[in-house]
């Protein structure tokens, strides 16, 4: 019996573990797999290895691994194929195939628009600052440029820079200090899937930037919205079509 295996981030903050499980439930009712868990990488249980476990204990034959995450990074590259390789090991009857992560995609644009437009008040000309989590990975960045590209082609802003929290690429206190300068009011969009210590992080830094003349106004994460939903029904559609033709 073919099972799906959500795996999300995790989190130590009890609201972001609530908001990836009702994400979840609304998305199992759209894909017509019988077994589906959620598991996650870190900070929270069951693990990884745990949701294989749980999976296999309702009768799983066959079991899709799909990430609830933006981009690959290293956990993609390194600690999923690790902890999928260590169940492995016990159980090498139960094929595993792991999904794709969320990528560049033209939903998560628009539901980038979105939340600007729950923040953008009657402001004519804005400019937009997106905040990644950050990567050493280059292809990261790369990514991410490339969304912004996007958003600002499709929705006409004038500017839409990024940066991250950490990792390579401009990070967000250097931004901090440029925005001093600026001539429009910026919203900041943090792209990030749940609200975290990081989006709480954001805030503070943002409470203590006074000295500015055009309002900085802080978006809702990206969020788990209808656009987000759709994207992950696409890849747990792609890698059941994997598994269907490995078979």
């Amino acid at each position: 019996m073919q099972a799906v295996l959500y795996v999300a981030h995790g989190s130590r903050v009890k609201a972001g573990i609530q908001e990836a499980y009702r994400f979840v439930e609304k998305v199992k009712v759209k894909t017509g797999v019988k077994i589906q868990e959620l598991c996650f990488l870190e900070l929270a249980e069951p693990s990884i290895s745990q949701g294989i476990k749980n999976c296999m204990l309702k009768g799983a034959t066959s079991i899709a691994v799909v990430p609830i995450f933006l981009f690959s990074a290293n956990h993609m590259k390194y600690d999923f194929p690790k902890a999928i390789n260590q169940v492995k090991k016990h159980y090498p009857q139960v094929p595993i195939t792991l999904g794709k992560p969320f990528g560049v995609h033209e939903k998560l644009v628009n539901s980038i628009q979105s939340r600007i437009l729950e923040k953008k008040e009657n402001h004519k000309e804005i400019d937009v600052l997106l905040i990644g989590r950050g990567s050493s990975d280059p292809k990261i960045q790369m990514e991410f440029q490339h969304i912004a590209n996007r958003l600002k082609e499709k929705y006409h802003y004038r500017n839409v820079d990024i940066c991250f929290l950490y990792g390579k690429g401009p990070l967000f206190d250097e931004k901090l200090e440029e925005l001093k300068d600026r001539k429009n009011p910026v919203l900041i969009v943090p792209y990030l899937l749940f609200t975290g210590r990081l989006h709480i992080g954001i805030q503070k830094k943002l409470e203590n930037q006074r000295d500015t003349k055009e309002p900085i106004i802080l978006c809702d994460c990206l969020g788990y919205d209808e656009n987000v939903q759709q994207v992950l029904i696409e890849r747990v559609k792609e890698t059941l079509s994997l598994i269907k033709e490995s078979a």
